[in-house]
Protein backbone atom coordinates (compact mmCIF):
# COMPACT_ATOMS: atom_id res chain seq x y z
CA UNK A 1 0.00 0.00 0.00
CA UNK A 2 0.72 3.62 -0.71
CA UNK A 3 0.38 6.18 2.36
CA UNK A 4 -1.22 9.42 1.55
CA UNK A 5 -2.50 11.97 3.61
CA UNK A 6 -6.22 13.53 2.83
CA UNK A 7 -7.59 16.91 4.52
CA UNK A 8 -11.48 16.05 5.77
CA UNK A 9 -13.47 18.25 7.29
CA UNK A 10 -14.34 18.16 11.15
CA UNK A 11 -18.11 17.01 10.29
CA UNK A 12 -16.83 14.20 7.44
CA UNK A 13 -14.84 12.18 10.18
CA UNK A 14 -16.41 12.99 13.56
CA UNK A 15 -20.17 13.09 12.72
CA UNK A 16 -19.96 10.59 9.59
CA UNK A 17 -16.90 8.06 8.91
CA UNK A 18 -15.67 7.33 13.05
CA UNK A 19 -19.44 6.90 13.20
CA UNK A 20 -20.13 4.59 10.03
CA UNK A 21 -16.14 3.03 11.07
CA UNK A 22 -17.31 1.99 14.43
CA UNK A 23 -20.76 0.45 13.16
CA UNK A 24 -18.95 -1.51 10.31
CA UNK A 25 -16.44 -2.53 13.23
CA UNK A 26 -13.77 -1.02 10.66
CA UNK A 27 -11.23 1.65 10.93
CA UNK A 28 -11.90 5.12 9.14
CA UNK A 29 -9.09 4.72 6.63
CA UNK A 30 -10.71 1.40 5.41
CA UNK A 31 -13.68 3.13 4.45
CA UNK A 32 -11.85 5.97 2.82
CA UNK A 33 -9.69 2.88 0.86
CA UNK A 34 -14.22 1.09 0.06
CA UNK A 35 -14.82 5.03 -1.08
CA UNK A 36 -12.03 4.96 -3.51
CA UNK A 37 -12.32 1.59 -4.77
CA UNK A 38 -16.05 2.28 -5.70
CA UNK A 39 -14.97 5.60 -7.61
CA UNK A 40 -12.95 3.54 -9.49
CA UNK A 41 -15.25 0.58 -9.72
CA UNK A 42 -17.79 3.48 -11.02
CA UNK A 43 -15.87 5.06 -13.56
CA UNK A 44 -16.66 2.04 -15.56
CA UNK A 45 -13.23 2.19 -17.09
CA UNK A 46 -14.22 3.45 -20.20
CA UNK A 47 -11.98 5.64 -21.98
CA UNK A 48 -13.30 8.91 -22.81
CA UNK A 49 -12.01 8.29 -26.75
CA UNK A 50 -15.04 5.45 -26.07
CA UNK A 51 -17.85 7.57 -24.17
CA UNK A 52 -17.39 10.01 -26.48
CA UNK A 53 -18.22 8.06 -29.26
CA UNK A 54 -20.86 6.45 -27.74
CA UNK A 55 -22.45 9.89 -27.04
CA UNK A 56 -22.27 10.64 -30.97
CA UNK A 57 -23.76 7.06 -31.70
CA UNK A 58 -26.67 8.12 -29.48
CA UNK A 59 -27.33 11.61 -31.07
CA UNK A 60 -30.38 11.88 -32.95
CA UNK A 61 -31.66 8.69 -31.93
CA UNK A 62 -34.46 10.21 -29.63
CA UNK A 63 -37.43 12.12 -30.21
CA UNK A 64 -39.31 14.24 -28.42
CA UNK A 65 -42.02 14.48 -30.67
CA UNK A 66 -42.09 18.67 -30.13
CA UNK A 67 -41.46 20.54 -32.78
CA UNK A 68 -38.78 22.82 -32.72
CA UNK A 69 -36.84 21.57 -29.70
CA UNK A 70 -33.55 21.14 -31.68
CA UNK A 71 -33.97 25.14 -32.34
CA UNK A 72 -35.09 25.67 -28.75
CA UNK A 73 -33.61 23.29 -26.34
CA UNK A 74 -32.40 25.85 -23.98
CA UNK A 75 -35.84 27.10 -23.81
CA UNK A 76 -37.16 23.89 -23.57
CA UNK A 77 -34.65 22.78 -20.62
CA UNK A 78 -35.66 25.53 -18.76
CA UNK A 79 -39.56 24.88 -19.08
CA UNK A 80 -39.09 21.38 -17.89
CA UNK A 81 -36.55 22.65 -14.82
CA UNK A 82 -39.52 25.77 -13.91
CA UNK A 83 -42.12 22.62 -14.12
Amino acid sequence: MIRTQIRLTEAQVVQALKAMAAARRSSVAELVRQGVDHLIRQAGGVDLAERRRRAAAAAGRFRSGRPGVAARHDECLAEVYQG
